[in-house]
């Protein structure tokens, strides 16, 4: 029987944050058919349910993700739409929690989310070349803004990783923790984020996006325009501040 893109990737609610969870251990998580079409199709639920504000991939079992599943590469399937995934992303932010390793496609899905949160001793990178390959699915142009032009080079060109140590150096983390508390970290960062408005965190997660890629300033305050009659006119922009006027938790709707 063929892998079932529910069984691929798991899909489980808590509160406003959704945790992704890449589900194929004995394989390490490597991206096949069913695991790049799971993952999209979540993503796709996170972006349209306005009772969700932030999501959390994860893997399970060993690592992350070990990057393109080269057995199903080589016998020639088709490994579906990460390419899809890894190009538009998510509306909303999305925080990548790495035990073990985030390896070539892996790596990739993770930079695709906005914040890393990794466990002592996990490895990232892409190495891609060493097997004839390189990281065509963002990794070589989104590095350089997350860790630098030297380490990106380098990680790139040798494809040996960097530890979860050196990306905190490199600005790549957010949070370091203990072996095993990757994914409660990331939860928790989520749910902070998931305390605020969710089109203002849209919002903002986008103009930051942005302005990180080098789009020039005029054009971000022309990509402000809409974004912020949306959010300023929304029932939250509404909700907010009578919510701090009548010393209440607000009540966000996403609308």
């Amino acid at each position: 029987m063929s892998e079932s893109t529910e069984e691929a990737v798991l899909v489980e609610r808590r509160g406003r944050v959704m945790i992704i969870t890449l589900n194929r251990p004995e394989a390490m998580n490597a991206i096949n058919g069913a695991l790049s079409h799971g993952l999209l199709n979540a993503v796709q639920e996170l972006d349209a349910d306005d009772s969700l504000t932030a999501g959390v991939i994860t893997g399970n079992g060993r690592g992350f993700c070990s990057g393109m599943d080269l057995k199903a590469f080589a016998r020639g399937e088709d490994i579906g739409p990460l390419g899809t995934f890894v190009r538009d992303g998510c509306n909303k932010p999305l925080i990548a929690a790495i035990e073990g390793f985030a390896i070539a496609g892996g790596c990739e899905i993770a930079l695709t989310c906005d914040l890393f949160v990794a466990s002592k001793g996990a490895k990232i990178g892409i190495r891609e070349v060493k097997v004839g390959l390189f990281a065509a699915a963002g990794g070589v142009f989104r590095l350089p803004a997350r860790v630098g032009y030297a380490t990106a080079m380098q990680m790139a060109i040798t494809g040996e990783p960097i530890t979860a140590e050196q990306a905190l150096d490199c600005g790549l983390l957010s949070e370091l923790t203990e072996q095993g508390g990757a994914l409660e970290a990331a939860i928790a960062l989520a749910e902070r984020v998931a305390q605020n408005a969710p089109l203002a965190v849209a919002a903002s997660k986008s103009l930051i996006r942005a302005a990180a890629q080098g789009i020039e300033e005029d054009k971000l305050w022309e990509m402000q325009i809409p974004l912020q009659k949306k959010v300023f006119s929304s029932n939250d922009a509404k909700e907010g501040p009578k919510a701090f006027a009548e010393k209440r938790e607000p009540n966000w709707t996403g609308t």
